[in-house]
């Protein structure tokens, strides 16, 4: 069955059936080109990370969720925001020694008529020494909408999500310990 059909056929389940065969179709997607993606684009993705460091991973994002933001198109599907979610609201812990990090980030799906249908939360797996995404991107899929809702049922589903902090409030924290470094003798 081609993408765009598996994704009309979720469309016409119902409840938690829809959300959980749109993630299905996702994780598939990501299962066949989430290394291809990698091998493809080596030059570009590892001249970003040397330009701009950490948001290399969003231009490997974009690149992987390509097709499948034109096959939600054609399905009449529409992920808020773009996959694979608002990185200021996204959490991220790992290895102390930063190589293997995973960061989770969110989109609501609506469906044809703009009814939300759930949400999918994406696992991306990184290295904050050196550009390389260690393990294949993960999809969740989650009856639950709206961002308090969301981040409840992620708590619940794992701790460390539960003690990490939002992007915002990490970034806030770090800048004020830098000022604080640069104000002491």
């Amino acid at each position: 069955m081609e993408p765009t059909n598996l994704l009309q056929a979720a469309l016409d389940e119902s409840g938690e059936a829809r959300i959980n065969s749109i993630a299905r179709y996702m994780k598939e997607h990501i299962a066949a080109n989430w290394d291809t993606v990698l091998v493809n684009h080596q030059d570009k993705l590892q001249r970003a990370y040397e330009e701009a460091g950490d948001m290399a991973y969003g231009t490997y994002c974009n690149l992987l969720f390509l097709q499948i933001h034109r096959d939600f198109k054609a399905a009449g599907l529409n992920p808020e925001p773009r996959f694979p979610g608002e990185f200021d609201i996204s959490r991220e812990w790992g290895s102390e020694q930063q190589d293997d990090q995973q960061r989770w980030m969110w989109s609501t799906v609506y469906g044809p008529n703009q009814e939300a249908l759930g949400t999918i939360v994406t696992l991306i797996h990184h290295d904050h020494t050196q550009f390389r995404v260690p393990h294949q991107p993960g999809i969740l899929a989650l009856t639950a909408v709206g961002k308090e809702a969301v981040v409840e049922a992620l708590s619940a589903l794992s701790p460390e999500f539960a003690q990490a902090l939002e992007f915002t409030v990490e970034y806030e924290l770090y800048l004020q310990s830098q000022s604080q470094n640069q104000s002491q003798p």
